[in-house]
């Protein structure tokens, strides 16, 4: 009998691992199908699926790295906190231009999925918003309702930030201007967009038209896809305006369709989802619409996430990779680089030509942006080059080029991330590796000797 059972055991573990290994081949298989081949080779048809399999393999990818996750669980709680001043900012812009009553329409449209207990939730919210008096609040108080808005769209840049790889905000004064022009115009050119819309449609010239077939039907369908317009375009707008970096449109609108399309759909399946969960509310009882609020939160913020990320993968398809790309530097590549963005900034410093942006570095090395903005962040914080008040800001020298040594500027690059507590002091004496250590530093000084950053551009000058 337990000659039996072992046997049963040892051929169950047999069978496991064949499956295993087969499993293993299949997944091996399906890769090099997907990976193995260049784009630029593959027919136009072919190659439009690979590309899109390749996104949404890289999507998957990223939703299990947990990042993202992340992002959107922290705006659903500073959604929550932002939800009532925001829109009580946005109440008091639209009571001056006479449609603050298409303000609750809007808000319900968004609960949709919520059934009926997203009218409950809209009423509520609506209460909250009229008992507001932004007029009362007196100074501080409007200061605080205005931090409190700013400091949302603040959240939602670093999150897109973080899909674009920029870790830089922009400036305290420009945050403030363009987070408040988003939100004290954005509102009012929504509504004028649906009232021009009601108002075309409400004329006589078009419901005569719409009395034409067919010609009438394709209007009406038109007129149905119009929320489904103005979701993308708002979507598209958000992709291009909030992060920090320059973002192109053809991206944008992937992004926005993208997006636009996955929140519709989700509306539908969310809608079915709540009109069939009444177990929510008898185990949860009167917090079963807040649970509700708080998945359909998510749920907006993740796919609205996923349309950024999908936005830089059209922009940037180099990072649409087999493996994640990692950006950590060698010691090497970070001397090189250092010494080119020096040399680029001195250049044209020296020759009176526009300042080098960010972006401009990036796309004349042929980098991603996060190595170069950590080495320039390195430049800045050493005191070797000094960033403008523009938007976006250029990089100038901080001293005079005659003055900054290339063996000086290569030292502290080698010397960078080091800490009071982690020094080259800190680790114990070795004379043969002291040794070692000095004839490096001493071959550094003798090639370069006096050199400076205005001898090399000089140089390069000369030679051209």
């Amino acid at each position: 009998m337990h000659v039996t059972i072992v046997a049963c055991a040892q051929q169950m573990k047999t069978g496991l691992h064949a499956m295993n290994n087969a499993i293993l081949d299949l997944y091996e298989q399906a890769a090099q199908w997907l990976w193995k081949d260049e784009l630029r080779t593959l027919s136009a048809p072919r190659r439009s699926v690979i590309a899109s399999v390749r996104v949404l393999v890289v999507l998957a990818r990223q939703l299990l790295g947990g990042q993202l996750n992340l992002r959107a669980m922290s705006l659903v709680y500073t959604t929550l906190l932002s939800v009532v001043p925001l829109l009580a900012v946005s109440f008091s812009v639209l009571k001056g231009f006479g449609v603050h009553n298409q303000l609750e329409p809007v808000l319900l449209n968004f609960l949709a999925p919520l059934g009926a207990k997203g009218v409950e939730v809209s009423n509520n919210i609506i209460g909250f918003v009229e008992n507001v008096k932004v007029g009362v609040l007196g100074s501080l108080g409007l200061v605080f309702l205005l931090y409190t808005v700013v400091s949302l769209t603040q959240k939602v840049e670093s999150s897109f930030n973080f899909v674009w790889q920029v870790e830089r905000l922009r400036a305290l004064a420009q945050r403030f201007s363009s987070y408040l022009t988003v939100i004290l115009v954005g509102p009012v050119l929504m509504f004028t967009a649906l009232g021009v819309t009601a108002t075309v449609m409400n004329t006589s010239l078009v419901q005569y038209l719409i009395s034409v077939k067919p010609l009438g039907e394709v209007i009406v369908l038109g007129s149905r896809l119009i929320p489904y317009l103005l979701v993308i375009a708002a979507f598209t707008f958000i992709y291009m305006f909030i992060p920090n970096t320059r973002v192109k449109l053809l991206p944008a609108v992937v992004g926005g369709v993208v997006a636009g399309v996955l929140w519709q759909t989700s509306g539908w399946a969310f809608a079915a989802f709540v009109a069939t969960s009444t177990n929510y509310a008898a185990i949860y009882s009167g917090f079963a619409i807040l649970i509700l609020l708080l998945i359909w939160l998510y749920l907006s913020w993740m796919i609205l996430l996923l349309g950024a990320q999908v936005a830089f993968y059209v922009q940037h398809p180099q990072y649409v990779t087999r493996e994640p790309v990692r950006f950590d530097l060698s010691n090497r590549l970070r001397e090189r680089l250092a010494l080119q963005l020096m040399f680029m900034v001195a250049d044209h410093h020296l020759n009176g030509r526009e300042p080098w942006t960010l972006d401009a570095f990036a796309q004349h090395l042929g980098l991603p942006m996060q190595p170069v903005n950590q080495v320039l962040r390195l430049m800045m914080d050493t005191g070797f080059v000094a960033e403008t008040n523009d938007e976006p800001p250029a990089y100038l020298p901080r001293r005079d080029i005659e003055t900054i040594a290339l063996a000086d500027l290569l030292d502290v690059v080698r010397s960078a991330g080091e800490s009071r507590l982690l020094t080259v002091k800190s680790l114990p004496h070795q004379d043969q590796v002291e040794d070692a250590m000095e004839s490096v530093r001493r071959a550094v000084q003798q090639q370069l000797g006096a050199r400076t950053l205005r001898d090399l551009v000089v140089q390069e000058t000369a030679v051209t």
